[in-house]
C-alpha cells in the first residue's frame, strides 16, 4: 500500500477538508482528490462522504483512522529506532555467566548496564565456562564471564579479559568446629586440616580450571584431595557442606552466599588466586556487545 495515499488519508481525515489537506500537503487539490478515490477503490470502500460544503468519515473510514495513524507514526520512527540499534541503545544482548560471578561482579555489572540502556532486552544464563565457549563459537551468547583455562589458551576466535582475581577459602561445616572435628589455627584452615578433610568440588569436564587449582592446592599442602562428591552448580556444593558431607574450597566472594551450617575460613597456606573474565568473539559485530564492554571499562576505571 502506498504510503503517500495513507498520508493523503490523514491530511484530509484530520482537516476534513481537501483544500486545507492539500495545502498541508503541499499540493493541488486535484491530485488529492485523485489519490483518496484511488485508495478508496483500493480498499474496496468508501473513506469520506462528500458534499459540496462538507466532508465527514464514513464509518469505515472512522474505524479505519487510527490503525493508519499508528501505522504512520510507526514508520515516522523507524529512522529513530535505526539510530538506536546502531548505537546498542535497543536490540538484545546475550550473556553468560558462571555461578561464582553471581555472587561478585555479576550484581553490579548488570545493574550499570540496565540503567544505562533501559531499553536493551539483557537475556542472561547460568552456564559453565566449557559450555561458553561452545556457545560464543556457535554465536549463541555474545560474552560470557567465564573462569579461563589454565594451562591452554582459548580459541584464537574469542578475546579474552580479566575482570578480576580473588583468593579461595574453605566453606566447612559450622558443626565440624563446633565438635572438634576441624579445628582452626588462628582462624584460619591449616594445610594439614585441609588435606584431611573430605573435598566437594566440581566435576574437572565442566570447569578444569577451578578442579586443577583446587586439587593442585592439596598437592602443595603435602596431601591429595579426597574427593567424596561432585556438584555443578556452587549452591548445591555449599548445601552439601551445609550438610556435613565435606569441605568445599570457593571464591572469597562466596561469603555473601549466606547459608545455615556453613562458616567460610581463610586458608593458612598461601590461598590459590582464582581469575574470572569476559570472553567474546573477536568479529561480533554487534553494537550491544561494544556498549558491554564500555561499561566493563569504565567500571576498571573508576576502580583505578
Amino acid at each position: 500500500m502506498d504510503l503517500r495515499r495513507l498520508r493523503h488519508f490523514l491530511a484530509v481525515a484530520e482537516t476534513l477538508h481537501f483544500g486545507k489537506a492539500a495545502e498541508r500537503l503541499h499540493m493541488t487539490q486535484p491530485p488529492l482528490s485523485q489519490s483518496i478515490r484511488a485508495l478508496e477503490r483500493e480498499l474496496g470502500a468508501a473513506l469520506f462522504m462528500r458534499t459540496k460544503r462538507s466532508v465527514a468519515l464514513t464509518p469505515f473510514g472512522e474505524a479505519w483512522l487510527e490503525p493508519v495513524r499508528a501505522a504512520l507514526a510507526a514508520v515516522d520512527a523507524l529512522p529513530e529506532t535505526a539510530r538506536r540499534i546502531r548505537r546498542g541503545e535497543t536490540g538484545r544482548l546475550n550473556l553468560a555467566f558462571v555461578s561464582t560471578a553471581d555472587y561478585s561482579l555479576l550484581p553490579t555489572l548488570v545493574q550499570r548496564f540496565r540503567t544505562l540502556y533501559p531499553n536493551v532486552d539483557l537475556a542472561l544464563t547460568e552456564a559453565t565456562s566449557d559450555v561458553q565457549i561452545t556457545a560464543l563459537l556457535s554465536g549463541e551468547i555474545h560474552a560470557g564471564i567465564l573462569i579461563p583455562p589454565a594451562h591452554a589458551a582459548l580459541p584464537v576466535k574469542l578475546a579474552y579479559r580479566r575482570l578480576m582475581s580473588e583468593p579461595l577459602m574453605a566453606a566447612v561445616p559450622e558443626q565440624w568446629i563446633a565438635n572438634g572435628r576441624l579445628t582452626l589455627t588462628r582462624g584460619q584452615l591449616s594445610p594439614d586440616a585441609v588435606v584431611t578433610s573430605p573435598l566437594i568440588v566440581f566435576p574437572r569436564q565442566v570447569a578444569p580450571s577451578f578442579y586443577d587449582l583446587v586439587t593442585n592446592y592439596y598437592l602443595e599442602c603435602g596431601g591429595q584431595a579426597d574427593i567424596v562428591q561432585h556438584a555443578i552448580q556452587m549452591q548445591t556444593i555449599i548445601s552439601l557442606v551445609s550438610a556435613g558431607l565435606g569441605i568445599a574450597l570457593v571464591p572469597e566472594s562466596l561469603r555473601h552466599l549466606a547459608r545455615t551450617g556453613i562458616r567460610y575460613v581463610p586458608l593458612a597456606c598461601h590461598p590459590p588466586q582464582l581469575d574470572t573474565g569476559v570472553a567474546w568473539r573477536r568479529d561480533d559485530p554487534s553494537a550491544t556487545l561494544a556498549n558491554l564492554l564500555q561499561v566493563l571499562d569504565r567500571a576498571d576505571n573508576t576502580s583505578d
